[in-house]
C-alpha cells in the first residue's frame, strides 16, 4: 500500500467547496497511511521508505537521503527559499498504536477536543499531533506546490525525540550543508495553527554527590551519598520559575529533577547519588551562560568529559557530569518572511505569535541564520500523551493557511 499522489493544480489554492473537499480528502488519506506506519525513534526506516517513494513521485522535485531523513526541493529559481521541515518519529507507544479515526460521539474523543471540534472525527494514536498531522500537510503540499510563490524545502527527519546528536536534521546540516540553505523556516510541531516564536534551551545533566559505602547496622562507618543529596532537593523545592519576555514573547524558564538513583543494596550505605536535573532556559541565553548559572562559568563540564565540580551557580561544590544540551533560539518575528506569515495566520485565527516554552529544531536553524517558527496541526499539550488525537479540520486549517501562503 502507497500514499496517493494530490492532483497537479500548478500551485492555486482555490476556496470552492469541491476543491476543499478534494484536499480534506487527500490530506486524510495520506495522513492515515502515516499514522499506520509505526515509527518510534530508532524504527524510522520504514516510513521513511515510503515518505522517499512518494517524493521521488513528483516530478517537479529534487529529492535527496541521507540515512533516515529526506530532503526534497523545487528549483525555480525563485528569489526565496522556504524551508518546511517535519519529523518522522514519535515517542514510545503507551497503548495507543495502532490508530484508528474516531466518529462523532466516539467515547475516546477527549471532552475538550469534542467541544472545540463538535460533530468531527478525530484521529487517534502515537504520534498523532507530534507530529503526524503537520507532515501529512507537507506531503500533501510538496505534491500540489508545483508552482508556488518562493521556492520550498521539504525535510522530513528521524530522530528528534531522542538525544540530539541522533536528530537526522542535525545530522544532514553536517554533511550536507546546501541541503538546508535558506531565508526562512516553519517546523511542524504542533500549535493548534498558530505561530510559536522561537524555543527554549535544554541543558541536562547529574548532579553527583558522594559518600563512603558502609554495613547500614555500622552506618557510622560510612557517609550516605543519598542523605547529601537532600541539599540538592531543596535547592529545586526553592527555585521559583522565572517568565523572561524575548523579543516581545515571554517565554517561562525552569529547573527540575527528573531521575534519581543512588545505592548498590538494601544494607549498604550508599556511597554515591545522582539527581538528574533538566533546566530549561529562555533565549535571552547562551548554552554557556545557562550553564553559569546551573554550576558556574569555569566548572569545565562538557559532553562525554565526565564529572567535574561545580564552581558556582545553583549547584556550587557538587559535581556534574553534562548529558545533553541544545541551544534555545529567539522568536525572529520582524523577519519580513515571518511577518507576513503571522499576518495571515492572525487573519485566519485571531491569534497572535506566542513563545514556544517546549526546545524545537527552530533551534538548529537559528544557529544557521534562517529563521524559523513553529506552526503545525493539532493541540501541543496532548503532544506526548496516551490519548494523542487532532480533529479532521486542523488538517485543512493548516493546509489552507500555507497554500495561501506560498501559492
Amino acid at each position: 500500500m502507497t500514499m496517493t499522489d494530490s492532483a497537479k493544480t500548478g500551485g492555486d489554492a482555490s476556496n470552492d467547496n469541491d476543491e476543499t473537499e478534494r484536499m480534506r480528502t487527500e490530506i486524510e488519506r495520506i495522513f492515515t497511511r502515516i499514522m499506520n506506519q509505526y515509527s518510534v525513534s530508532d524504527d524510522e526506516g520504514p516510513l521513511t521508505d515510503e515518505v522517499e517513494a512518494y517524493l521521488t513521485r513528483q516530478p517537479h522535485l529534487n529529492v535527496r537521503r541521507h540515512g533516515d531523513t529526506v530532503v526534497a526541493s523545487t528549483d525555480l529559481g525563485r528569489n526565496h527559499r522556504v524551508i518546511l521541515a517535519g519529523h518522522l518519529d514519535t515517542v514510545p507507544v503507551i497503548d495507543n498504536f495502532p490508530p484508528r479515526w474516531l466518529e462523532p460521539g466516539d467515547p475516546l474523543i477527549r471532552e475538550d477536543i469534542a467541544q472545540a471540534f463538535p460533530g468531527e472525527r478525530v484521529m487517534w494514536g502515537r504520534g498523532a499531533t507530534d507530529m503526524k498531522a503537520s507532515d501529512a500537510v507537507m506531503l500533501y503540499l510538496a505534491a500540489k506546490l508545483t508552482n508556488p510563490k518562493y521556492d520550498v524545502t521539504f525535510v522530513f527527519y528521524d530522530h528528534e525525540e531522542v538525544a540530539a546528536e541522533k536528530n537526522g536534521l542535525r545530522k544532514v546540516v553536517e554533511h550536507h550543508p546546501d541541503w538546508i540553505r535558506g531565508d526562512f523556516a516553519v517546523i511542524g510541531e504542533p500549535t493548534d495553527c498558530g505561530i510559536e516564536g522561537g524555543c527554549n534551551g535544554t541543558i541536562r545533566f547529574d548532579v553527583i554527590t558522594h559518600g563512603v559505602a558502609a554495613h547500614s547496622a555500622r552506618a557510622w562507618m560510612g557517609s550516605n551519598a543519598i542523605h547529601k543529596a537532600a541539599a540538592i532537593l531543596n535547592a529545586l523545592n526553592d527555585y521559583t520559575p522565572q517568565d523572561v519576555t524575548v523579543d516581545g514573547l515571554t517565554y517561562r524558564e525552569g529547573v527540575n529533577a527528573t531521575l534519581i538513583s543512588g545505592g548498590k543494596g538494601t544494607n549498604v550505605i550508599p556511597d554515591e547519588c545522582r539527581v538528574h536535573v533538566n533546566y530549561r532556559f529562555a533565549p535571552d541565553k547562551t548554552i554557556a551562560q545557562a550553564k553559569a548559572l546551573m554550576m558556574g562559568e569555569d566548572a569545565g563540564a562538557q559532553l562525554g568529559n565526565g564529572e567535574h565540580v561545580a564552581t558556582g551557580g545553583m549547584f556550587a561544590g557538587f559535581g556534574i557530569e553534562m548529558k545533553d544540551e541544545s541551544p534555545s533560539a529567539r522568536p525572529g518575528m520582524d523577519d519580513p518572511l515571518a511577518a507576513s506569515l503571522a499576518a495571515l495566520v492572525k487573519n485566519r485565527t485571531g491569534r497572535d505569535p506566542q513563545a514556544k516554552l517546549g526546545w524545537t529544531d527552530v533551534a538548529r536553524f537559528a544557529q544557521l541564520g534562517v529563521p524559523a517558527v513553529n506552526l503545525g496541526a493539532g493541540s501541543p499539550l496532548l503532544a506526548h500523551k496516551h490519548d494523542e488525537q487532532v480533529a479532521a479540520s486542523e488538517l485543512t486549517r493548516m493546509a489552507s493557511i500555507l497554500l495561501e501562503w506560498l501559492a
